[in-house]
């Protein structure tokens, strides 16, 4: 295909602008949500002890880097616009990677942006000590801040990245500092023996349950691989930025559950439903809430800009394969998939009106089950002689292939399992399954020539 300038003056194809610390700052900010803020309480509640707490948290963190790896490697084989399309598309079918980005798109990021601008704004009025906004105030000031967000990332890339490197260094700053307060904190007697909570699961079984939640705040990696057509020398700054940005944030959660601990004893932990804030008010107790609440904000806008930064990308490179409108497959003439942002920031304040927050997280939780799946399925993609080939000469290859990429997909295939036993998730799930009939139907009617876009690959 000719890399001719269109008529309107937009580029034809991204602009690889973004460096290795760009594209790690995409994964840690995508990974370092406002889950390890609260997360830690049901991994405690349901390993019992403190060290068992620790132990689930590392072998959540353990298989997070075998996936690490493993999409490393794809990365190092797929680096186009929106790559995790491609690579299903290619394993499976269009059809698979056509649902994925579907459901991913218009339930997964959208809601998941809805839900985070709810939070963020939420965590702003009590760091500035005012009283929670409710109702139609909070839902004004979250719109507001999604369509800021909007606006900066067609704005360009690189406007993007500066928001979402400037909310990771803040965010893993105050993890850290968590961290360090437990290091100067002297704890009373007996405290790290408190113990083991009651109601909790035998060892086993603990930790195996606690695999789920604990796994779910490692997720985020991805992004990396949607974001990888603007990335530089992406077969090597890609599984740099992958591998490096995960380990970065497994040392950051070890880090942080260890101080919570020590700040409160596994008791207290499990019990808390403000973690952060009740571990800092330990030290300090007059502004320990506000002092986290600032902290959660700014994870929160970390978190929502990494939705409209990378996520647009996948509808973007699905657009450009012909299995999406057209319009979906054109950049700004700052070279941004603007249609493709506007889609994931108006179905999040659709959502957010339609079905209200309680509405949207039961569907995000829903089609974030059956994403699970095509997790998985993205994995045991590198197996696949037409996807993972042979390795180009100096390509990254996963160490301990083909071991390591096979402990992620049993690891996230227990963790897909876990989450249907779990009786909250698995009603939720119905949600997904009828998203995903949606999206089945859409692709049969409009797409399944591929015809529907320019057909403009790199």
């Amino acid at each position: 295909m000719t890399d001719r300038q269109p008529s309107d003056g937009s580029p034809q194809n991204p602009t690889r602008v973004l460096g290795p610390f760009d594209a790690g700052c995409i994964v840690v900010g995508a990974i370092i949500g406002v889950g390890i803020f609260f997360t830690p309480s049901r991994v405690a509640a349901l390993t019992g002890t403190g060290n068992l707490a620790l132990a689930a948290w590392t072998l959540a963190g353990f298989i997070a880097m075998c996936g690490a790896l493993t999409f490393a490697q794809l990365g190092a084989r797929y680096h186009a616009a929106g790559a995790q399309y491609e690579i299903l598309r290619d394993a499976y079918g269009p059809l698979p990677g056509f649902v994925f980005v579907f459901c991913n798109a218009t339930a997964i990021q959208a809601g998941a942006t809805g839900i985070i601008a709810i939070i963020c704004i939420r965590n702003i009025a009590a760091a500035a000590g005012r009283g929670e906004p409710e109702g139609a105030v909070l839902l004004s000031l979250s719109i507001a801040l999604i369509s800021v967000l909007m606006a900066a990332n067609i704005i360009g890339v690189k406007a993007g990245s500066a928001i979402q490197n400037i909310t990771v260094a803040a965010k893993v700053i105050a993890l850290l500092a968590v961290t360090g307060l437990a290091v100067l904190y002297s704890p009373p007697a007996g405290r790290a023996a408190t113990g083991p909570v009651a109601g909790s699961l035998s060892p086993v079984a603990g930790v195996m349950a606690a695999l789920v939640p604990a796994f779910f705040s490692y997720g985020g990696w991805q992004h990396a691989l949607w974001i990888s057509g603007e990335v530089k020398d992406p077969r090597r700054n890609l599984p740099r930025s992958i591998v490096g940005g995960v380990l970065l944030v497994v040392i950051v959660y070890v880090l942080a559950n260890w101080a919570y601990l020590r700040l409160l004893g596994v008791d207290r932990v499990a019990a808390s439903g403000a973690l952060a804030a009740d571990a800092v008010g330990v030290v300090y107790p007059g502004t320990g809430a506000r002092v986290i609440a600032a902290a959660v904000a700014v994870s929160a806008l970390g978190v929502l800009n990494a939705q409209l930064l990378s996520g647009p990308r996948l509808v973007y490179g699905m657009a450009r394969d012909g299995r999406f409108f057209s319009p979906f497959a054109k950049l700004s003439r700052t070279g941004t998939p603007w249609a493709a942002i506007l889609l994931i920031g108006a179905m999040a304040i659709v959502l957010l009106l339609v079905a209200g927050q309680q509405g949207v997280d039961r569907l995000t939780t829903g089609v974030v089950f059956i994403d699970g799946v095509f997790f998985a399925m993205t994995g045991a993609a590198v197996f696949l002689r037409r996807v993972g080939g042979v390795p180009e000469d100096g390509a990254f290859r996963a160490p301990g292939f083909p071991v390591v990429p096979a402990l992620f997909v049993i690891g996230e295939a227990g963790v897909v399992i876990g989450a249907y036993l779990a009786e909250d998730t698995r009603h939720a799930a119905v949600l997904g399954v009828a998203w995903i009939a949606a999206a089945v139907v859409l692709y049969l009617v409009f797409f399944r020539s591929g015809k529907a876009g320019p057909g403009v690959r790199e």
